[in-house]
């Protein structure tokens, strides 16, 4: 299954090879009532923001949640992680190198100030420098004169040539870039927030569909209210009166007030819910794919995994692990088995990718390939699965190494380390000896950004080290294209290579699992996890 676009809105083919999001700011039906009744008040559960509330310093859920809701950027995602303008007017270029963005004249932030150019491009300015220490400075990395090593106060790759048009040049080109705009990290800044940055951070002035309902509203380690915000005029109009957060000690306590009626919504669920949930809430229980993936990653510098040896084995591996059981079986139905090697919520996702039957449970081609790679070099030894202690693991890791075992005949076991930061530094250091357990979580909804992070020559987060000219030959033409269809038509073709060498290998797609109280209706999980909080009616 492919993924199609619909509607207005989403990135299309302008005029001229020029790259656009046509504009999409017209307000909803809304549904919600005006007199901020409190029965209209949605409840969810959260977690204690780890920082104030800055878009460039708040790269984790619990703050992510507030800022996404007080805070319009340029785009924003649907639940199916497909991107519509918001504070945009058009976002257009000719290279996929610079881009021309135009705002809508409409919008104004909650001390009723207009949202203009330079309030982007003094924040982007501001989260970019490295003086300033923000989380998501990374982000901006691609915009000319964005520098790691010295202070840069104003990015030569950003300027305003207009109060709602300004221009950005990034130091290579990036046809995806207008999809990473609704991230957080890409907000406006009213001009009141750099006169006190740190206590703006405490009581945000924000332009999106809620605001604080009072200067006190953010109780530390309790919840934080907020309202409708009146003056917003946004595609994401709240349908509701506003939202209160609360920040539960457990994720027990918080089942616990589903299930009484006490809280609205929660998009998490506690361990011992995981087996009666669906039987507790029924249809408003909820268990879909999220925009994180689970793999095991094999180095090429492993005895018996390099060349046509390795690809046979990888191969065989792969077709060795029975995942639809180890995912009923361990996770209770909260995975669903990979058909690739990004995520289904994903525009551009396709499940018919040729080559992808590798992900399917194959005992007897397994035990052929395997037999062909012994022919090369026999084997000798245990296939070991390192993972980290700290965390769930182990159930899996055991899951997978005996359906490797049972089906081809060898030795396989799990490899724990105690903590995640000690795996990853022999990891980082290439000193470990074995596979790995992997996975990534997206950034934002682009294809791009589960295979050219992972898989290109040299990238960051490639810990295989695996290189193919082909494959960076086909992210590259992906790069540039200035029609994102075609852009992720080249990216499923550069997956038809992954399928061939495995560099890792795709298990599973990691589920959202929660549910929703009967107090409301029209509640969605979107595609990184969390629940469209606007778009939710109170009965």
């Amino acid at each position: 299954m492919k993924r199609s676009r619909i509607g207005t809105g989403f990135i299309a083919l302008a005029a001229a090879s020029a790259l656009a999001l046509t504009g999409c700011s017209s307000s909803g039906s809304g549904g919600s009532s005006d007199g901020g009744d409190s029965s209209a008040i949605v409840t969810a559960w959260g977690s204690e923001p780890q920082n104030p509330l800055l878009p460039a310093n708040t790269n984790e859920v619990g703050g992510g949640k507030i800022t996404d809701s007080i805070y319009a950027g340029l785009v924003y995602y649907d639940g199916e992680g497909a991107a519509h303008n918001d504070i945009a007017e058009s976002i257009e270029t000719d290279d996929a190198k610079t881009y021309t963005i135009k705002l809508r004249e409409d919008a104004k932030f909650t001390d009723g100030t207009p949202v203009q150019a330079h309030n982007f491009v003094d924040a982007w300015n501001f989260g970019a420098a490295l003086d300033n220490q923000q989380l998501n400075s990374y982000f901006f990395e691609d915009i000319e004169g964005f520098s790691y090593d010295e202070n840069v106060d104003e990015l030569p790759g950003l300027k305003v040539t207009g109060d709602y048009e300004f221009t950005v040049t990034l130091n290579k080109a990036a046809s995806d870039f207008p999809l990473r705009l609704g991230y957080t990290a890409y907000y406006p800044l009213p001009d009141v927030a750099f006169e006190d940055i740190e206590a703006f951070g405490q009581n945000p002035v924000g332009n999106g569909p809620y605001k604080l309902a009072s200067d006190d509203a953010w109780e530390h380690d309790v919840k934080i209210d907020l309202v409708k915000n009146e003056d917003y005029n946004g595609p994401r109009e709240p349908k509701n009166d506003g939202l209160t957060i609360t920040f539960y000690a457990s994720l027990d306590s918080a089942y616990s007030d589903l299930l009484g009626g006490n809280l609205d919504v929660l998009d998490a669920l506690p361990d011992a819910a995981l087996e009666t949930y669906e039987d507790d809430l029924g249809d408003r229980a909820i268990n879909q794919p999220a925009a994180i993936n689970q793999t095991i990653t094999i180095p090429a510098r492993l005895e018996h995994f390099d060349g046509e040896e390795g690809q046979l084995r990888r191969q065989a591996l792969s077709m060795a692990i029975d995942r639809a059981q180890i995912t009923d079986v361990i996770f209770k139905g909260t995975r669903t088995t990979a058909q690739d090697f990004t995520s289904p919520v994903i525009d551009g996702w396709s499940d018919s990718i040729p080559g992808n039957e590798v992900l399917e449970f194959n005992p007897d081609e397994a035990k052929k390939l395997w037999a062909e790679a012994d022919a090369i070099a026999p084997w000798s030894g245990t296939f070991e699965i390192a993972y980290n202690a700290d965390a769930a693991h182990q159930g899996w890791v055991d899951a997978v190494s005996n359906s490797i075992k049972n089906t081809l005949g060898i030795d396989a076991a799990g490899k724990p380390y105690p903590t995640f930061p000690e795996i990853r530094e022999i990891v980082t250091n290439r000193t470990i000896d074995s596979a790995f357990r992997t996975g990534w979580q997206a950034d934002y909804p682009g294809l791009f950004n589960f295979l050219g992070p992972l898989f290109a020559t040299n990238a960051g987060s490639n810990d295989g080290d695996y290189s193919n000219p082909e494959f960076d030959k086909l992210m590259q033409s992906g790069s540039v294209q200035t029609d994102q269809e075609k852009a992720n038509a080249d990216f499923q073709k550069a997956q038809e290579i992954l399928f061939k060498d495995l560099p890792a290998i795709p298990l599973w797609y990691q589920n959202v699992s929660g549910g929703f109280s009967e107090n409301v209706d029209n509640v969605t999980f979107g595609w990184n996890s969390v629940p469209l909080y606007y778009e939710i009616t109170k009965k």
